[in-house]
């Protein structure tokens, strides 16, 4: 499982549609938020994806992105959380945190760890990691790439048999690439397994303006959320701010050859139904596979194989 929750998509300004900006990632049972805009907590009751989160990457510390964490800390302290949890940003989110526990926005109950993250750098997990890409904003920001390792290839069962092993567990042995001993030879999980398959591979890239490192750490990514902020007819304001418009973030979408495009952070004179229409219209003139994303909306990344 690999669900993807928008609990946040507006811009600076929240309006009756739209949150700030907050993303939940649930990956096989881990929970992860990426940015954590004001009113996460509720939209996180709203969508029912729980509250027991392993860590809190940031993008940025423009307060659209960081005040829902103060309440989400003293919540999580009220209902006697023990399990750690990382915090994760830019340069600076050491000192953001220290001032959040000075102020008594969390209890004694957990630890609460900052990590300074710098372009480049990768935060390595048992089976994917989450590296950090470089964005073009009006202050230090980076964005994400989660990505899943190889998973071995398909498994020939006609061809065990016929190297006269019975179906049980040496077929889960070999699938999970382990070698085994049959009448004194060994099997080698190559010898049944097709090629090496690939894991699945999402891009959130926070605000941004559009810029090549997104486009080179994006390349066939499953899916893209970026920065979509205005439509073509405000372009100044999205130059002026460090902005991306919806058809500008389809042409990184195109470049990056991902497979589908999901824009946010949508400003508030494109908050309602129209406005949405209208920046999906403009980047599907060059990226067809795209769509806005809306509060609570959940989707599912599968992987590319069973499609």
């Amino acid at each position: 499982m690999l669900r993807i929750t928008f609990l946040g998509t507006g811009g600076s300004t929240p309006t009756p549609n739209r949150t700030p900006s907050a993303i939940a990632v649930n990956r096989k049972g881990e929970l992860m938020l990426f940015d954590c805009g004001e009113g996460a907590q509720q939209q996180m009751m709203r969508a029912k994806t729980g509250m027991k989160i392993t860590a809190i990457f940031i993008t940025h510390f423009h307060a659209d992105h960081v005040l829902g964490i103060p309440g989400l800390l003293q919540t999580m302290a009220l209902q006697d959380r023990v399990e750690p949890l990382e915090i994760y940003g830019p340069r600076h989110v050491d000192k953001f945190l220290y001032h959040l526990l000075a102020l008594g926005y969390a209890g004694r109950s957990f630890d609460v760890k900052a990590i300074e993250l710098e372009p480049g750098d990768v935060v390595r997990r048992a089976d994917y990691e989450i590296r950090t890409v470089k964005t073009v904003h009006n202050v230090v920001s980076i964005g994400y790439v989660l990505e899943e390792d190889l998973r071995p290839g398909r498994f020939n069962r006609e061809r065990a048999i016929e190297l006269g092993i019975k179906p049980g567990p040496l077929f889960a042995r070999l699938q999970s690439g382990r070698s085994i001993i049959v009448d004194d030879k060994e099997i080698k999980p190559e010898q049944v397994l097709g090629p090496p398959r690939p894991g699945r591979k999402i891009v959130y890239t926070g605000d941004t303006r559009p810029c090549e490192s997104v486009i080179e750490a994006s390349k066939n990514a499953d899916l893209m959320i970026h920065d979509g902020t205005l439509s073509e007819e405000t372009k100044e304001y999205a130059i002026d701010y460090m902005h991306s418009t919806a058809l500008e973030a389809a042409e990184v979408a195109k470049k990056a050859s991902v497979r589908k495009l999901i824009l946010t952070h949508l400003s508030a004179r494109y908050s309602d139904l129209d406005g949405a229409r209208k920046l999906r219209e403009e980047a599907r003139q060059v990226f067809e596979n795209t769509e806005v994303a809306s509060d609570l909306m959940t989707i599912e990344v599968g992987y590319r194989d069973k499609e």
